[in-house]
């Protein structure tokens, strides 16, 4: 296993491990009341859902990029 694929393993597992936390934020009932007054997530929520689909993709594409290279 080469270098990029451990990175983009790594970064695919934290990216899901932050999804998870930000689907578990969601369901709080600050997170629920606060989305149900503006509309929107709690910051905190937000940034753990940016993070974990960055992190997915870039995990993801780092994958890719190391099996089609082998």
């Amino acid at each position: 296993m080469t270098q990029s694929n451990i990175i983009g393993l790594v970064a695919l597992v934290l990216g899901t491990v932050l999804l998870f936390f930000a689907w578990r934020g969601t369901n709080t009932p600050v997170d629920q009341m606060t989305e149900a007054m503006t509309g929107r997530f709690s910051g905190d929520t937000m940034w753990f859902m940016i993070a974990g689909l960055v992190c997915v993709v870039a995990g993801g594409a780092l994958l890719m990029r190391g099996l089609l290279r082998n």
